[in-house]
């Protein structure tokens, strides 16, 4: 019973975890976005010292202990004459670790590539967060080139028509030079989105080579789909620095433990034999050397033990800094998102008053002052509109790369 029990909450949490990694669709798609951050520099670094911290694991394992060896030649001279003795002595030597250091030594190791893994996964999230922030600031800057394109076309409008009114006699010359500088100052907006969309587009193909924005716009900001409290438990799951902070603090609680360790010193244990006397005496024996624990290895263990302390507040301060920056992205994406929703409203106010008034104008029935007024408005709403949008996704899309949640992330 109680294995058909499991079997049939993994059946119903398998469409939820399903659903919760699907990336949303103005963002790169999962094979792609993964392609690009591997080939990140930092995480190619990262993913190098993870190899590295596993010959750094096989070193502690095997110990720095090796066997020496020592050959000695000597020659006996006596005082009374006649030849001199030969004599030699060979000693084969090694340093053993008792006292529990090979244990500690191989949980170490384990710790390194424990912590080495967990970078990896740092990198990879950070590398993942410029993705994101590089695609929204390049589908943000391409709806801006379009919104001024547009506003150019209407400014070149509204410029034919006071000419067409000007040569009827309806118009002044002073509207005409009103109407020209007002497309002059369209036009030099537009090219600083131009500007915009291009240098967007060359910090994402430089930090992501081979990455392209599709012809496609930003999508529509949503609520976060949890609350708060589980967010901060989703990112605090899948935090990889807490992961690091935490493989420190295993690290300097094992380096104390080996420090204590160290107090007893390993003994050198040899054996060597010699040929003495004209090679009539052999000597074969075993030799035993221990080193007398002193002051430096009871200061190195206290120093140890601090700096275990000093970890454990590390973890500390890493988890208290990890609540604060979800809370603030989960305001974020609370707050633009209903900022965004106002700038909607105003930005549709203001473009229907844009076209009441071009109506009007053409009717006879305002004046230029008026139309240039609504279509200013209306182009300033339309940008904080695209703002607020851009911000809402942005922060909803930065609790999903936190949660491990879009791009398969959690697979290092």
């Amino acid at each position: 019973m109680k294995l058909w029990t499991g079997i049939a909450l993994i059946a119903w949490a398998l469409p939820v975890l399903a659903e919760n990694r699907q990336t949303p669709p103005d963002l790169p798609p999962t094979p792609l976005a993964r392609q690009w951050i591997e080939q990140d520099p930092a995480v190619q670094e990262a993913r190098s010292a993870l190899l590295a911290a596993g010959h750094g694991a096989n070193m502690l394992a095997a110990g720095s202990h090796e066997w020496s060896t020592r050959v000695t030649m000597q020659r006996r001279s006596y005082d009374t004459g006649g030849p001199a003795s030969k004599e030699w002595n060979v000693q084969l030597e090694r340093p053993f670790r008792i006292n529990g250091k090979a244990d500690i030594d191989q949980k170490l190791g384990e710790n390194e590539k424990t912590t080495a893994q967990a970078r990896v996964g740092e990198a990879i999230h950070e590398a993942a967060r410029s993705l994101l922030d590089l695609w929204i600031d390049g589908l943000s800057a391409t709806q801006a080139q379009r919104l001024y394109q547009e506003q150019q076309s209407f400014a070149q409008a509204n410029l034919r028509a006071v000419e067409s009114r000007r040569k009827a006699g309806d118009a002044a010359a002073l509207d005409v030079n009103v109407a020209m500088a007002d497309a002059a100052e369209v036009e030099r907006q537009a090219s600083l989105a131009s500007s915009n969309l291009a240098k967007a587009l060359a910090k994402l193909r430089v930090r992501f080579p081979g990455a392209q924005l599709p012809p496609q716009s930003l999508g529509e900001p949503q609520p976060p789909s949890e609350s708060e409290a589980q967010w901060l438990q989703r990112v605090t799951e899948a935090s990889d620095p807490l992961r690091i902070a935490e493989g420190n603090l295993r690290k300097a609680e094992l380096t104390a433990s080996r420090a204590s360790a160290d107090r007893v010193p390993d003994p050198t244990v040899g054996v060597f034999a010699a040929s003495e006397s004209f090679r009539q005496e052999r000597i074969v024996g075993l030799s035993v050397t221990i080193p007398l624990s002193g002051t430096y290895r009871h200061e190195r263990m206290r120093q140890a033990l601090q700096e275990a302390e000093a970890a454990r507040a590390t973890v500390d301060r890493q988890r208290r800094e990890l609540e604060t920056a979800v809370a603030e992205t989960y305001a974020d994406a609370t707050g633009n998102l209903a900022r965004w929703r106002i700038a909607e409203q105003g930005a549709k106010a203001t473009g229907d008053s844009a076209r009441l008034t071009q109506r009007a104008y053409s009717l006879g029935e305002a004046d230029l002052q008026a139309l240039l007024l609504a279509r200013r408005q209306f182009l300033d709403a339309s940008r904080a509109a695209l703002e607020a949008r851009a911000e809402a996704l942005r922060a909803n899309y930065r609790l999903l790369v936190d949660s491990h949640l879009i791009w398969d992330l959690s697979l290092e």
